[in-house]
């Protein structure tokens, strides 16, 4: 099993990058992942402390599907920006300043046309804006992936799922057994504490922008949840590249504490995305 690709979303809602390598440092994620959001007009935010938001306060694929046509590139050292979009102007800016942001918000107005009000980007603080107030690292295998297409009889894009890391050489689901256990990825320990329930905005095609397939219920129709892939904590900071093996957890420690633990965490995510309704479904 090895690492198969890297990937940052500096914007969160907007396509990310693919990388070449990552440091990683014990208790943060993917550097300048999910670092800017687009939020709804309507969203109070204290740029002078800022905190997480959960995404439903966010401009997101879910409501708004054309955010898939947009696609970026991201200077990490300078904060410049480049979005473009068929049938739009592109735009070169800097999300360093205040009128860079507004930039930005005004060409997401444009191609997504979302509710709530004149969008806004804003910067993360200490926490990342993630689908979940800890800073973390997705992890999907392509297997997992390649399962729901087949059993979905429909082509599957892994970029649907915005996972920061995607493993080659797994098993279907085999992710989910790692939970409260370490993995060893590269020079990396991770610590998976969650699996991550998906929601509506993984119908919508990447490539096309046109919802056309409903991830959650075939995931729940064929596999019995909704869930692809986990949520890792760092526990050994260090470099992870493509390539580099992975060393899944040598044990079972399933009803152990910390996999009960982890447990626990799944459901709250559920509780808090609002999909417990969904799986009974």
């Amino acid at each position: 099993m090895h690492v198969a690709s890297l990937h940052r979303f500096p914007v969160k809602g907007l396509a990310g990058e693919t990388l070449d390598a990552v440091e990683l440092s014990t208790g943060a994620g993917v550097p300048h992942d999910r670092r800017f959001a687009v939020l709804r007009g309507d969203t109070a935010f204290d740029a002078a402390s800022p905190r997480w938001v959960a995404k439903e306060k966010c401009v997101m694929l879910v409501r708004d599907h054309a955010l898939a046509r947009i696609r970026l590139r991201y200077d990490a050292a300078t904060q410049a920006l480049s979005l473009s979009a068929d049938n739009e102007p592109p735009l070169e800016t800097s999300l360093a300043t205040a009128e860079g942001r507004e930039r930005v918000a005004a060409f997401v107005a444009r191609v997504a046309e979302p509710k709530g009000g004149t969008p806004r980007v804003v910067e993360a603080g200490a926490m990342s804006f993630t689908d979940v107030p800890e800073n973390c690292v997705s992890i999907i295998g392509h297997a997992s992936v390649e399962a729901l297409a087949a059993a979905a009889g429909h082509p599957v894009h892994p970029m649907r799922f915005r996972a920061n890391v995607y493993l080659a050489g797994s098993t279907a689901f085999e992710e989910f057994g790692w939970l409260g256990r370490e993995v060893v990825l590269g020079g990396v320990a991770l610590r998976p504490f969650a699996r991550i329930p998906r929601c509506a905005a993984t119908s919508v095609n990447p490539e096309t922008a046109e919802r056309d397939l409903t991830v959650p219920k075939a995931l729940k129709q064929h596999f019995g949840h909704v869930d692809m892939g986990v949520y890792a904590e760092v526990v050994r900071a260090g470099r992870i590249a493509p390539g580099d093996v992975v060393t899944p957890p040598s044990d079972s420690r399933r009803g152990s504490e910390a996999w009960l633990a982890a447990t626990i965490r799944t459901a709250r995510l559920y509780l808090r995305q609002g999909l417990v309704l969904a799986r009974r479904r």
